[in-house]
């Protein structure tokens, strides 16, 4: 089946910055949490007033937008919980993402209407269970990552439900995110957002008798990294998914930076678009896995899509690649070829940057002059600042530029 222009490009929103990049760079939706669970809690997230504000944003421009309610609710929350329903609920919001039953539960008494997709957290590995599912109120299922290509299809066969699936951006060790660790040696829950990400660690083994030596399992004298799971990066794969059944393809990173959710969403456009524009002729752009090599990410992988044990770990080290850096966003286009730019990390005279764009739209600028917003020049710019640089006319408000740190 080609299911064709209704496949989802998914996106994470982690404040109003990222959001409007997201938009801008070509996702069909967003997903984000308010204040209260969700399962990223040291995200900024959004006020109620905040949420009123992206909901008018993201529908003016004929989007969708997600609320997380996936964290799993303690016993003596259900009133907090009942309280901030029925905030929400004069919201237009598309959807909730769910997980914990009785979450659900709630939901559907203090607001029935309101469409619902499972999280990943749920677990769903079947069609049986995502029949399930769909009989206690739910629209769409983000399937379990350990599913292989094969049983992804088979769930497709099986049920009527919207399928989601995680292409791009972090994994975890544990079943479907569904971890302890963090909670067990830092007593913050992974389970209440609140993951301090243990499993980037970096362990070593030591002898009961001996407890104050320590032995490298590796050979490497940084140690040990068991757990460190590698990056998702399916671009490669998106016809198989959508063939499959996927109807929503979604992008991990609501703690990320909107370099980091702009730069992805272009570039996983691109290709979704390229797909459907001529399904049986699509081919991966080398420039694609080019681009997604210029944001910060561990070695990439794809998870458990194809029939191997399981996703590989990074043994090396828990260090991100970070070959490029986020130095600014473009606020005006100015007269004369300059543009207004809000600094992220220092800018200096002889200094050559690349400006992104959606679209797949990017160049190269050498900055052979900096000026304050008033025309006096400067020598360098610091985070923070608002600087004009000479860009020519092919700049739009919003796109990005970058610094290659190798060179």
């Amino acid at each position: 089946m080609i299911p064709g222009s209704h496949i989802e490009l998914l996106a994470p929103a982690g404040n109003m910055e990222k959001l409007e990049a997201a938009l801008r760079f070509g996702a069909d939706a967003v997903y984000l949490g308010g204040k209260a669970f969700g399962l990223r809690s040291m995200s900024d997230n959004f006020t109620l007033e905040e949420l009123r504000c992206a909901i008018d944003l993201t529908h003016a421009q004929g989007k969708k937008i997600y609320l997380t309610l996936n964290a799993f609710m303690r016993a003596t929350e259900e009133q907090q919980l009942t309280e901030y329903l029925e905030e929400l609920r004069p919201l237009a919001l598309d959807a909730f993402i769910v997980s914990d039953p009785g979450v659900l539960s709630l939901v559907r008494r203090i607001d029935p209407k309101r469409p619902l997709h499972l999280s990943t957290q749920a677990n769903t590995m079947s069609a049986a269970s995502a029949n399930f599912w769909q009989q206690q109120g739910i629209g769409r299922v983000n399937l379990a990552r350990e599913l292989t290509l094969e049983e992804i299809r088979t769930v497709g066969t099986g049920t009527d439900l919207e399928l989601e699936v995680f292409v791009h951006g972090a994994m975890c060790v544990a079943f479907s995110g569904r971890c302890l660790l963090s909670a067990a040696l830092n007593r913050r829950s992974a389970n209440r957002g609140a993951c301090t990400q243990p499993c980037r660690w970096n362990y070593a083994l030591v002898e009961e008798s001996r407890p104050d030596q320590a032995f490298s399992i590796e050979e490497d004298e940084r140690g040990s990294y068991l757990l460190n799971s590698r990056d998702l990066c399916l671009i490669r794969r998106l016809p198989e998914l959508i063939n499959a059944g996927a109807s929503s393809l979604k992008i991990e990173g609501r703690m990320k930076g909107a370099y980091y959710v702009a730069a992805v969403v272009r570039i996983y456009r691109a290709a979704l678009d390229r797909y459907l524009e001529d399904p049986e002729g699509f081919e991966v752009d080398p420039l694609w896995l080019e681009e997604l090599g210029k944001v910060s990410h561990r070695p990439y992988d794809e998870g458990f899509l194809s029939e191997q044990p399981g996703a590989l770990i990074t043994p090396d080290s828990s260090a991100y690649l970070h070959s490029h850096e986020f130095v600014g966003a473009v606020l005006e286009r100015r007269p004369e070829g300059r543009a207004l730019i809000q600094v992220r990390n220092r800018i200096m005279k002889g200094q050559t940057l690349e400006l992104i764009g959606p679209g797949m739209r990017q160049m190269s600028l050498e900055i052979r002059e900096i000026w304050t917003p008033k025309g006096a020049p400067k020598e360098v710019a610091q985070p923070n600042d608002l600087i004009l640089l000479e860009t020519g006319p092919a700049v739009e408000p919003g796109d990005l530029l970058r610094r290659d740190k190798r060179a």
